[in-house]
């Protein structure tokens, strides 16, 4: 594994009004998951990370904004980061806006192996609706697969299905992809049809149920390397299966 390889967190949620306490729910959701890690600083505008001493209140005034300010691990070289950001109405599902909860963190094996709780506990401290856990080549490839776009592929990559892009999606509760590990919440499981026992031994062999109820599916044991025959098929059983996830079941 190179030092450049990165795991990618994508989480989906009702938007901030305000803080609600969501934003610290998230932040120590991704801390308890993985031993040793502390997001107690900012970044600065050249770049580098400063200590926050009141890390709760600096939370609370950013989310003010509708989203919270972008924290990270003061370790340069072993960089770990996290933020929420805005989506508007307009470039949201079903035109209501939203809060990406996003992280970066390096593809080593202590963050492989936390990286479901990572995602669970990040998703239901947000209470989210849905959520990815990614290496960075496949968010490479979703961007590709969505569309159409200017200047775009013609068609998506990998022999993959067109995914529509975010504001062409009816529903706030139809994840726009999938992930390595894919988090769905109750309401988004009912809506795509999961669990279905007759269809979906394999998928429920590498799934958790969560707290509030929804789901931790992963696809693959090891992350999602789309260069491995086995993996890509794996994917793509996945989207077979799923034709609601990208907006795809919709006239």
């Amino acid at each position: 594994m190179t030092t450049q390889a990165r795991l990618h967190l994508h989480v989906f949620a009702p938007a901030l009004t305000g803080d609600d306490g969501r934003p610290l729910a998230a932040v120590k959701g991704m801390e308890r998951a993985l031993p040793g890690l502390r997001l107690a600083w900012r970044i600065s505008e050249a770049g580098r990370p400063l200590a926050l001493p009141r890390r709760e209140a600096w939370l609370a005034e950013t989310a003010a904004s509708g989203e919270f300010g972008l924290l990270c691990n003061g370790d340069e070289s072993y960089p770990v980061t996290m933020g929420g950001q805005r989506e508007g109405a307009r470039e949201s599902p079903g035109g209501e806006p939203l809060l990406l909860v996003h992280a970066k963190l390096p593809q080593d094996e202590a963050v492989v192996a936390a990286a479901a709780d990572m995602l669970e506990h990040v998703a239901e401290g947000v209470r989210a609706r849905w959520g990815v856990m990614a290496p960075g080549p496949v968010r490479s490839v979703i961007a590709a697969q969505t569309g159409p776009k200017l200047g775009g592929p013609e068609r998506p990559p990998l022999g993959l299905p067109r995914l529509k892009l975010p504001w062409n999606i009816r529903s706030p509760k139809v994840p726009r992809y999938l992930g390595w590990i894919n988090y769905w919440s109750a309401v988004v499981s009912e809506v795509i049809g999961f669990p279905d026992p007759s269809r979906d031994t394999e998928l429920l062999a590498r799934a958790r149920r969560t707290a509030s109820g929804g789901w931790v599916v992963r696809l693959t044991d090891t992350p999602l390397d789309l260069d491995n025959p086995a993996h890509l098929e794996a994917l793509k059983r996945a989207y077979e299966r799923f034709p609601e996830i990208g907006g795809r079941a919709e006239a």
